[in-house]
C-alpha cells in the first residue's frame, strides 16, 4: 500500500455535540474519552485513520465555549491552534441547535479558501427528518459549506459517507505515521483521560470540572507481566475529595474499576491500577498547576 494523498481535518463546534464521538467512529476505535457531560475534551487529541492510498490526520478539539477559567482559555486556544494549518474542517451541530454569535466568531477564524464541511449529528434523536432542511437553510447563511452531511456517529450512521467525502478531498502528500497507528498521544496522556472519563460518567455535576488526572509512573516490576500504572486524581476542594474517595474507598475502587478495563483493552496487557486523591485549590486558574499537568 502506497500513500499517495494525505491531509489534516480539524474537528469543530459547541460543546457536547458528539465531536470526539464521531472521531471514535471515523477511526473505528475509541482513542478520545466522551461523555454526556459538556467540556469532556479539554486537549486536542489527535486521530490517524489510513485506508489504501490516503491517511487522514483528524483534530478532535474542545468544544467552543465562552471561557470563566484559565484553563476554558487554554481550550479555546487549542481551538484556535487546531485551524492554523488544516486542509478540511469538519463543523459538528445538532438538529436543534441554531446558529449564533459563537458560531460566527468561530468561522470568521477560518481560512475562507478551507473547505468546511457542515455535519449534522444525532440525527437518530429525530423521527422527522424534514425538520434537517430548515436546519440546512439557517447554517448555509453563514458560510457557503462544501457538503452537509446529517449523520449519527453514535449509531454510526452516515460515517462512512463522510469518510469518503474527506479522503477525495485529501490532497497529495506523503504517509505521515504508521498505517497500524490511530492516535499519536502519549500513553501517560491516554491513560489519565481514560481515568477522567470515568469520574465524568460516575461523579455528580460539577465535580468531575474541577478535576484533572496525572499519571506519575508507568512501570513492569522484574518477573512480572502486570504493568503498574500510578496516578493522582486532583481536585479543588476538600469536600470534593471525600465525594470522590466514597465512604470506605468504594467511588475511587468503581471509577478505577473501570478505567482499568479500559486501559487493558487499550494498551493490551494487564493493568495494576493505583489511585490517590489530592486537593489543589483553584488549580484551573493557576498558570503553574496548569503548565505542570500538560495544559500548556
Amino acid at each position: 500500500m502506497t500513500i499517495e494523498h494525505s491531509g489534516v481535518t480539524a474537528i469543530i463546534g459547541r460543546p457536547n455535540v458528539g465531536k470526539s464521538t464521531l472521531l471514535n467512529a471515523m477511526l473505528g476505535q475509541k482513542v478520545a474519552i466522551v461523555s454526556p457531560k459538556p467540556q469532556t475534551t479539554r486537549n486536542q487529541v489527535t486521530g490517524i485513520y489510513t485506508e489504501d492510498d490516503a491517511q487522514i490526520i483528524f483534530l478532535d478539539t474542545p468544544g467552543w465555549h465562552q471561557p470563566k477559567t484559565k484553563l476554558g482559555n487554554y481550550m479555546i486556544k487549542s481551538v484556535t491552534t487546531a485551524l492554523a494549518d488544516v486542509d478540511v474542517v469538519l463543523l459538528v451541530i445538532e438538529p436543534k441547535e441554531k446558529p449564533g454569535q459563537a458560531e460566527e466568531a468561530l468561522l470568521a477564524k477560518l481560512n475562507p479558501k478551507v473547505p468546511v464541511v457542515l455535519v449534522i449529528n444525532k440525527i437518530d434523536l429525530f423521527a422527522d427528518k424534514s425538520v434537517l432542511m430548515s436546519v440546512i437553510s439557517a447554517w448555509s447563511k453563514l458560510r457557503d459549506f462544501a457538503a452537509v452531511y446529517p449523520i449519527s456517529a453514535k449509531k454510526n450512521d452516515g460515517v462512512d459517507s463522510l469518510r469518503k467525502e474527506l479522503i477525495g478531498r485529501m490532497p497529495k502528500g506523503p504517509q505521515y505515521y504508521p498505517s497500524d497507528m490511530i492516535t499519536s498521544e502519549p500513553e501517560r496522556v491516554v491513560v489519565s483521560e481514560i481515568i477522567r472519563e470515568k469520574m465524568l460518567l460516575f461523579l455528580s455535576a460539577e465535580i468531575p470540572h474541577g478535576t484533572a488526572v496525572s499519571v506519575e509512573r508507568m512501570h513492569t516490576e522484574e518477573g512480572r507481566h502486570v504493568l503498574e500504572v500510578e496516578a493522582t486524581i486532583y481536585c479543588e476542594k476538600e469536600s470534593h475529595s471525600g465525594i470522590i474517595i466514597g465512604k470506605g474507598g468504594s467511588m475511587l475502587k468503581k471509577i478505577g474499576t473501570a478505567a482499568r478495563k479500559d486501559i487493558e483493552h487499550l494498551l493490551g496487557c494487564h493493568i495494576g491500577l493505583h489511585l490517590w486523591v489530592k486537593v489543589k485549590e483553584n488549580w484551573r486558574n493557576r498558570e503553574g498547576v496548569l503548565r505542570t499537568l500538560g495544559y500548556d
